[in-house]
């Protein structure tokens, strides 16, 4: 099912305006996307190299669609309706459902979305990433046990941020919420990508999600 495409000379300013959270996703090894919320259908708006990979497609046929394009015939309708109803109220989800490649082939796909809030503290956009998890695989696996694990051995300030991370924050907004310096809010971070054995925020923001992590009101 093809979604609704964007024109490309308005992909092509918003696109610019935020290359520098564009390219972040570029660092993942796992498939990733961003998605822009205040557009209608929440339209990819970049994409990395892992996830042409896993897909088939290329660049030029991903941005401006929506997500739900690698879907069909066996994609699991209660699956979708997480992900419509997280992405509605701008809060991370995970889930597993049949995708299907370029090629027609069909996978087992892990996919998570979680929120990026804007400076003025709107939701802005979704970073989205997906993982081919093979036949028979389930949340409750292996995969959610070693990230559980992992975020266990964070410090309660690495915690901390982290929480705000998966809720959408950046710097200077985590620095705010916790009475911190943005310079203390990116050394925790880079620590806490250390802890997780991790490359980039996507990452860690998806092991956080995988685990089950939460930003509690007031914390």
């Amino acid at each position: 099912m093809l979604s609704r495409r964007l024109g490309p000379a308005r992909l092509q300013i918003r696109v610019i305006a935020m290359e520098g959270l564009f390219a972040s996703i570029d660092h993942s090894p796992i498939a990733s996307v961003v998605t822009d919320a205040r557009l209608p259908d929440n339209p990819i708006m970049a994409v990395n190299r892992a996830f042409c990979a896993l897909t088939g497609y290329g660049r030029d046929e991903i941005v401006g669609r929506n997500c739900r394009f690698l879907a069909g015939a066996d994609t699991e309708a209660s699956a979708q309706a997480i992900l419509r109803l997280a992405v509605a109220e701008g809060r991370p989800a995970l889930v597993e459902l049949t995708n299907y490649r370029k090629d027609g082939s069909a996978f087992l796909n892990a996919v998570m979305v979680a929120p990026i809030i804007g400076e003025a503290g709107e939701l802005a956009y979704f970073l989205g990433s997906q993982m081919d998890v093979g036949a028979g695989s389930g949340l409750s696996a292996p995969r959610r046990q070693r990230a559980e694990a992992l975020v266990r051995a964070l410090t309660p300030r690495q915690l901390q941020v982290l929480e705000h991370m998966i809720a959408g924050y950046r710097n200077k907004q985590i620095a705010g919420f916790l009475a911190i310096d943005e310079k203390t809010v990116k050394m925790h971070r880079a620590s806490l990508l250390t802890r997780l054995s991790v490359g980039s925020s996507a990452e860690a923001i998806r092991i956080g999600v995988e685990a089950g992590l939460e930003l509690k009101v007031g914390t």
